[in-house]
């Protein structure tokens, strides 16, 4: 097992709905600890820049829409195998068909509003965590 980085986002259906602590300790329950985190409010442009991986695709404008609706929480999350532990803890994307004790099962509505983003790659991991924090900003767990 490899000790990894990962990005996760608390969308903004699930901090508007006051599940930011219940979300981490589900993250953290799962074996991830947290080093580094901030709330912020995106801008269309940093939406628009962050997802540009699916600007042809048809949802693109509701996403960032949805995305600059509200305030989001950003961890970056270490763990073993980060990755592929936070989108297990994340569940799948369309609630309905996530794992009971998921995140999005639990505090999901829809496919639109799910909760949480989490990298799907270690690649775009490490592009994701560098999008919202700097290399200083990232605190190494000593405890």
């Amino acid at each position: 097992m490899a000790k990894e980085q990962t990005l996760s986002i608390v969308k903004p259906d699930a901090v508007g709905n006051n599940n930011i602590g219940s979300i981490i300790s589900y993250l953290e329950k799962s074996g991830l600890q947290v080093v580094a985190m901030k709330m912020l409010h995106l801008s269309k442009e940093q939406a628009g820049e962050f997802y540009a991986i699916h600007k042809e695709r048809p949802f693109y404008g509701d996403l960032v829409k949805f995305m600059t609706s509200g305030p989001v929480l950003v961890m970056a999350l270490e763990g073993e195998n980060a990755v592929a532990q936070n989108r297990k803890v994340m569940g799948a994307t369309n609630p309905e068909q996530a794992e009971v004790g998921t995140i999005r099962r639990d505090f999901a509505k829809t496919l639109d509003e799910n909760a949480v983003h989490g990298s799907d790659s270690l690649d775009n991991a490490k592009i994701e965590i560098n999008f919202f924090f700097k290399p200083n900003e990232i605190c190494a767990r000593t405890r």
